[in-house]
């Protein structure tokens, strides 16, 4: 849906500058195990991203989450495990308008509950399932195993990629 009220004020009084952004993603299957991503080019040469985005104030991320997913996607999820948090300067951004920003970001795995791949807002483009072994290059470096099934219930950190 675009930039909130918060982020719009708090932009007004830092201009481009950095700035920390909690956010949430989301890790979404099909049937046979492939991976949602979301590509919002515009013409402005991103990259594909997992559906993600800000928490707003007032928020908790597994409700940015949902929120966000649907915005984005059209679906209806629910989140069912948190798989990592990151975050540092290898999560820093610089969207095409000059904006900066560098995330602190909740990784979850969730189950579409409901609905159909049609973006709510204007920022999408395109939204695609890819293998994992067939993956676009992302705009965020996500540990590659993270999109690998996983059985085990162990909370992924940055580190863990090392």
């Amino acid at each position: 849906m675009g930039m909130s009220p918060y982020y719009k004020e708090l932009r007004d009084k830092v201009g481009s500058g950095l700035i920390f952004m909690p956010s949430v993603a989301a890790i979404i299957r099909n049937d046979i195990g492939e991976l949602l991503f979301q590509n919002k080019e515009n013409g402005e040469n991103e990259k594909w991203s997992l559906p993600a985005g800000a928490i707003e104030p007032g928020e908790a991320p597994a409700e940015a989450l949902v929120r966000e997913v649907w915005e984005e996607t059209g679906l209806v999820v629910v989140p069912s495990k948190l798989l990592g948090v990151f975050g540092s300067n290898d999560f820093r951004y610089q969207y095409p308008n000059g904006h900066q920003v560098e995330y602190n970001i909740f990784l979850f795995e969730c189950a579409v509950q409901s609905g159909s791949l049609s973006p709510i807002d204007n920022e999408t483009v395109d939204l695609r399932y890819f293998n994992p072994k067939d993956m676009p290059e992302l705009a965020l470096p996500y540990p590659k195993q993270l999109f690998i099934q996983r059985e085990h219930d162990e909370l992924f950190f940055q580190w863990d990629a090392q």
